[in-house]
Parts: C-alpha cells; structure tokens; sequence
C-alpha cells in the first residue's frame, strides 16, 4: 500500500514529521517497507540567474552563458535551446550528484571553454520526462534552495511517499482513511471526518441489475449502479495525476482515475462501463467453462467455469470484482458512463483471481474484505466527483441484493489486556482507544465497525488496545516461582517414552519418524485394513487407512534403504497405533527392526546374521529401562505376522503382554520386499505395572555375604514340552531361596527313544540367613524333582 504524505494530511490533521508517521506506522502493526523522499536528491540544488549569453566561438548549438550564484558569477555552456539572458534556472554544481544522468559533476572543458557546473532540465533532475529544454522559473532568489522553491510552488514534486506492507488481517490500512485513522488513535493527529455526498438521482437508470440465484449466496451480495450522461471524459486534473503518479499509477482518464482514487484512498474499488457499449440490462452470474473475455489488461481469459461475471446481452463483460472487460471500458470518446460499486464474496473473489492468474487493485482489496455498509455512500461520493470533474447528469441508483449485515459485538474485560499481553493499560484509556478506531462501546460491549471483518472476539479487542498503546513498550516480566519443588511435568508413560528413545539409541538404532496412515494391503498384513480405520479424504492411495502396528512403517523404510545398497539396519520408532476409529482406540508402541547381519566382516570375530535373541535382549534392554519387572514369563501365541516356531512374547501371566520379540513370518518379509533375515520387537510401554512406590528413590540395595550353590539337574520329559514350563516348575519349588533357573543344555535321541528329549538347567540357590548344609540343598532338590516331575511328566534323568 503506497500514499503519500499531503494525501495523508487530507484525512489527518497532523505535523508530525515523515520519520514520526514511519515510526508510528510501524509500531501499529503496519510496517513501513519504504519511504522514497523526492527532496532527498533534490537538497544540494539552488537557483541562479543568467545574466549574460553568447555563441559558443566553436560550436552552433552551444552558447556560454554567464550564471549568478551563491558563489559568485560561473562560466557554464550550455547546449539548451532555451538558454539566455534574464532566465531563473536550476544549478547543479561541481561535486553535485545528478540522478537523472547518474553523474557527479566536475569542472569540464567543451571544445575549449571551461565550464562550471549545469543548468539542468526535469528529466535530469527526474522530475518528469521534460528535456526539450533547461527548466526556467517565474520567480525564485539566487541561492534558495530548489527544494525550498519546490515546497512553496510546487509541493507535489517533493511529496514524500510512504510503503507499507498489509498483513491479511488488516483490509482497512488498505484506504488512506483508514491508515489515517489509525494514527489519529495513536495521538499524531486528528482524523478528518469523510465528506458525504447526497446525489438526487434525475430519472430511473435505463440498465437493471440482478443477480442468479446461484450467485447469491457466495457470490455477489449486493450490486448498485446509476447511469451519468453527457460526461466529458479526457485527462484528469493535475492534483490526481500527481497523487496517481506518486503510487506508481499512470493516469488514463479522469472516469478510469476517479475509480483508482477510491480505491485507494477509500478502499473501495469501483467500476465503470460506457454505457453505449452496454446492450440490455447487467446480469451477475456465474461463468460457463470455456467462455472468454478481454480484460482491460488486453489479455484474453478463458474460465474454467464457475467464476462470477457480470455480463449484458452480448456477453461476459466483466470479471466481477477483479477486473472489467476491454469492449466496454471507458475512453476519452465516453459520453455517458454506467458507475457500479458491489460487495463481492471474499472467497469466490480469491477463487478467481488464482483461477485466471490475475492480480489486480480491485482483487487484493476485494478478497481481504472493503466496508459494506460505505458500498451505497461510495457510489454517491464517487458520483458526486465525476459530475465536479466530468460535467453530466446522474440518474437514480439501480440495486439488486441487500448490503450484509455485519453488525456484532464482544465484551470488553479490561483485566483480559493483563492476563493476554501483560500491559497495565486504564480501562478509560482503553476505551477511548477502541472508540478512536471506530468502535462503539455500550456499557461493557463494544461494536464493532462494518470495516473490521478481523475482529472475531474479546481477544480481538485486547490486541488493538494493545496496539495502539504501543507493544515496542512491553517489557518482559518473569513468572512468579512457587514456592517449594514444582511438580513433575512430564506423565509416566511419558518418562518411558523418553527413557526407551534413549536406550533404543544406546543399543545402536536409528530412530524412524513415519507415517501414522499406511496402504490398506500393509495394514492387513498387519491386523488392520478394515473401514474404522480408513481415511474420508487420503493424501494418496497409498496411505488409505491408519496404521495397526509400527512394524509396516520400520520394513517399508528398511526395503527403501536395501534398495540404496544399505543392507545392515537397525531402526526403531515410538508412536501411536491405531485399532480403531474412535479416539481411545489407539495406542502407544515401541518397536525395534533388524535386518541383515550383526557387523561387517572383520578379521577380529565372525559376522553372522541377525536372530531372534538379537531381538530378545535388545527387548529386555528397552523394557529394564522403562521399568518392567525383571521377572517376565516368555510364551507362545503371537500374532499372525510372527514366525510362527520363532517369537515369543514377554507375559506377566497368560493375559498380561508386554511385548512381542522373534523373526517376522517369511510371507510378511516377501510382501514388504525385504531381503534376508529380519528379527523385530513390539513393547506395549502402557501395559507394564507402575511401581507401588511414587517417590523418585530407589530401594536400598540389599547385598548377601553368604555363598550361593549351583546345582544341575538333567530330566527327560516328552519331546513337544516347553523349556519354559520345565523352568517355571523348578523357580516354583522354593521362591525364596532360588534365585535363577538356566536351561543350558538339550539332548535328543541316542538312549531316550523316541519322542523324548533330556533338559539340563542349572538351579542357583541363595541362602538369605545361614550358610546352606547338605541337608538343606537336598530337601530343595527333591522339592525340584517333585515340582518338575508333576508339571511335566517327566523324571529325573539317571
């Protein structure tokens, strides 16, 4: 957004300086981007007078010219057609930086004759395109500064013009009035209340409007218009042309230049048809795909359909609210003009303006929202300047829709602006600022006004009150402490997510951050797939439903990494998973992946590929370190997608899992494109028991100085009994006194015959009070036997 600064002092009574409003503007949330001031390469510049001029004795078209200065008279030649005697000119001495040549000035010598200096032309000083001749004032004093000259004759060419950036939420810094407006609440000025025209229709308006029913609704809400007749169109005045220029606008015609003003002085853009080129009435709809349209830009657009226009019996004659249509435009043969003002839907304007590629004024200001309620006023005040420059005639206003209401209001807690951005502000203070930005305050509610569609609530309020009490003045405070030790933040399960990303890490993994939505082909393979867990609106087709287990996700990135030549991995991910669609159907996994071999190859050890005890003890590691019992059972009974003789799974009981450990089924490694061996674990960190204790202690260590014993039992039990029963019924014989129980030895075959098997363990006993006697070792044996023999059906090997 660009303005300058006498445009801004149309709208604010103010002396602050170009550096204040800057500053101001910037402290208010409207950041000044630039400031290009004209007289900053204007201020080494004065005026002199020629008094004497003659031929150049080696030149035609020279003549030397005798110049009075500040310093005294100067000797400077000069090829203008203009230069002689008696003429008040623009001097540009040695050491001057000239912009429009891009030269700094030195002494010269032109075909011998020494010359002092220049006498320059607007385009050199780049203040127009002029360069017919060296600039000649009416009047001026040798040595006055040409700027000063400039601001007292010519204060346009020495307007400073100001650029700020409009962040979305603030449509109504896109009006001068509306930047005035808030530097006037700010306290640099006083605002200048807006001239309201009243304009008495001569006549009914010979073009109707209406709007589709199907452009109602988001389309176009209200849409107002009045024929003017026998307007004369041609170059608009100079005060216009100036303002245009200095915002980098080029002035077309005084019909077309009316419309850009208000819209960037007021916020409102507008648009005008000639009205001869109108056939029929004006009919706002929305566009068929494939119809086309010259804008005024002269580029042809062809619409994808759906986009509103605003079209007569001819055809599309207009983009609404982002451009108009070349057939119809206005031109200095333009006798009488159709002036439309309409409030259009912010989304459908954006819709369109990125269908069809084009940015325009009109655009950027309709899709972040102009005031409805000053859509019937602009019309007449926008009427009211054609007929003062144009001449002409105004019929009544022709109008289809209603003008939005837009009206709300929220409380106002003056004790919010504290407890929100920590500024102590009087609560009078903060309602003369909420009333200075145009707010209507009634007891405790505030109003707010038709231009603010970014004020949604109390929280709202608080920020302009901040802002125009100026947040640069904030200062940090810190939180008070509480007294005594704060409480833990972090929940336990959160301390073992924590803790096993540590552990995970320490044993060597690479931790995995993946998708939680995988394809539906994975999930099957995995538990899931079904349509409770199935995404409305996928981002592909490959990421269908919600993932069951963490194990897709860690095999997909392995094959990825295979495919590269990385064939050794160990990756590990902690995350949610999914076992239905209702939010308390999912929980927290961790899960670790192997694949490959254990190292390289190295002269020192063996390589050799990773196995399911790989999986085992890094399991064991994760689940000792987020505080699982060391007691845990191994069983059978796995998932589908384990190997079905090679997985076990950590039990405190037959109902209580832990986790999962073991190779992955051959036909999950084949469907998910992984090559050679792959041993995983899956530990459900919510399923292990919280310790009885709270506290952040841990129990005293208890130290035994008696000798343990060691003693080995083999027995020869039937061949389909689990190692692991064998185990459990001799850790049963005598809980207080055995303290370890090791298989460390299968035998099958030979002597036992068929169908048997001989498991050795080694049982490790304890003493807790007294050095163990015989006695005392062979009463627990035999309780070994009975325990054993009566849980197994086997006997003691002999």
């Amino acid at each position: 957004m660009k303005f300058t600064l006498s445009w801004l002092k149309e709208h604010l009574d103010t002396t602050a300086s170009v550096d204040e409003i800057a500053e101001t503007l910037t402290d208010l949330g409207l950041e000044v981007e630039e400031v290009v001031n004209p007289a900053d390469k204007l201020k080494s510049f004065t005026l002199a007078k020629v008094v004497h001029a003659e031929q150049h004795p080696d030149a035609d078209r020279l003549r030397v010219c005798k110049v009075m200065t500040n310093e005294g008279e100067k000797q400077i030649v000069c090829g203008a057609p203009n230069a002689r005697e008696g003429i008040t000119v623009v001097l540009a001495k040695p050491g001057d930086y000239v912009p429009g040549i891009d030269t700094t000035l030195s002494i010269g010598n032109i075909r011998g004759v020494e010359s002092h200096g220049m006498m320059a032309s607007e385009r050199e000083l780049e203040l127009s395109d002029e360069h017919n001749g060296i600039i000649e004032l009416p009047s001026g004093e040798v040595g006055q500064k040409f700027t000063d000259w400039l601001a007292e004759n010519d204060p346009a060419k020495v307007d400073p013009m100001i650029e700020i950036a409009i962040t979305p939420n603030r449509q109504d810094a896109l009006g001068v009035h509306g930047i005035a407006r808030d530097l006037a609440a700010r306290g640099l000025g006083t605002l200048k209340p807006l001239a309201k025209a009243t304009i008495t229709g001569q006549g009914a308006c010979p073009i109707t409007v209406t709007i589709d029913e199907d452009a109602k609704t988001d389309g176009c809400e209200v849409f107002a218009g009045r024929l003017i007749t026998g307007v004369k169109n041609g170059p608009s005045p100079q005060w216009l042309q100036d303002r245009l220029r200095a915002i980098g606008l080029r002035p077309i015609s005084t019909l077309v230049d009316v419309t850009n003003f208000f819209t960037f002085d007021r916020n409102r853009p507008l648009h005008v048809f000639d009205a001869d080129k109108v056939t029929g009435g004006l009919r706002i709809h929305r566009a068929a795909e494939g119809a086309t349209l010259t804008g005024l830009d002269e580029k042809e657009y062809t619409f994808p359909g759906g986009q509103v226009v605003i079209s007569d019996d001819n055809g599309v004659e207009s983009i609404g609210g982002v451009m108009g249509g070349l057939s119809t435009g206005c031109t200095e043969a333009t006798t009488n003009v159709f002036l439309e003002a309409a409030v259009w839907d912010r989304i459908q304007i954006a819709h369109t303006g990125r269908a069809l590629k084009i940015n325009s004024d009109a655009r950027y200001r309709n899709e972040r929202g102009i005031d409805p309620e000053y859509n019937m006023q602009g019309l007449d005040d926008a009427t009211q300047m054609i007929l003062d420059l144009c001449g002409g005639e105004a019929s009544e206003v022709v109008i289809a829709g209603e003008v939005p209401d837009t009206s709300r209001a929220y409380e106002l807690k003056p004790a919010r602006v504290i407890s929100l951005v920590g500024m102590d502000i009087p609560e009078a203070e903060q309602r003369r600022s909420l009333e200075a930005l145009g707010f209507r305050l009634e007891g405790n509610m505030a109003h707010v006004p038709s231009w603010r569609h970014d004020v949604l609530g109390e929280a709202d309020l608080v920020e302009e009150v901040a802002r125009i009490a100026s947040l640069t003045k904030l200062q940090g405070q810190p939180l008070p402490k509480l007294p005594g030790v704060p409480k833990a933040i972090l929940s336990p399960l959160q301390k073992r997510e924590q803790q096993a990303r540590r552990t995970a890490a320490a044993l060597g993994y690479n931790e995995c951050v993946t998708y939680s939505f995988i394809d539906q082909k994975a999930a099957t393979l995995f538990g899931g797939g079904d349509d409770a867990t199935m995404l409305a609106n996928p981002i592909s087709s490959d990421m269908s439903h919600m993932r069951p287990q963490l194990l897709p996700g860690l095999l997909r990135a392995a094959a990825r990494n295979q495919a590269r030549g990385f064939t050794d991995l160990a990756l590990f991910e902690i995350g949610q998973a999914f076992h239905g669609g209702e939010p308390e159907e999912q929980s927290l996994m961790i899960a670790g992946v192997l694949v490959g071999r254990t190292g390289p190859k190295d002269v020192h050890g063996a390589s050799r590929s990773v196995d399911i005890y790989d999986a085992k003890a890094d399991a064991e590691a994760v689940l000792a370190a987020i505080g699982a019992p060391a007691k845990m059972q191994i069983m059978r009974g796995g998932e589908d997608w384990w190997h079905p003789g090679r997985h076990g799974r950590f039990c405190l009981g037959p109902k209580k899992v832990l986790g999962t450990f073991g190779e992955l089924h051959p036909k999950v490694l084949a469907e998910m494109d992984i090559k050679g061996p792959a041993v995983a674990f899956v530990i459900h960190p919510a399923d292990i028991p919280l310790p009885k204790k709270k506290g952040a202690t841990r129990p005293a260590l208890v130290l035994n100085d008696l000798q343990p014993v060691e003693r080995d039992f083999a027995f020869v039990v039937d061949a389909n009994v689990e190692a692991l029963t064998l185990v459990n019924a001799a850790q049963g014989a005598d809980k207080a006194m055995i303290s370890d129980v090791r298989v460390f030895d299968e035998f099958i075959g030979g002597s036992l015959g068929e169908g048997k098997k001989s498991l050795a363990i080694t049982v490790r006993l304890q003493p807790t009070d007294k050095t163990l006697k015989e006695k005392d070792i062979e009463a627990v044996a035999a309780k070994i036997v009975e325990k054993v023999s009566k849980a197994t059906g086997g006997q003691l090997r002999g």
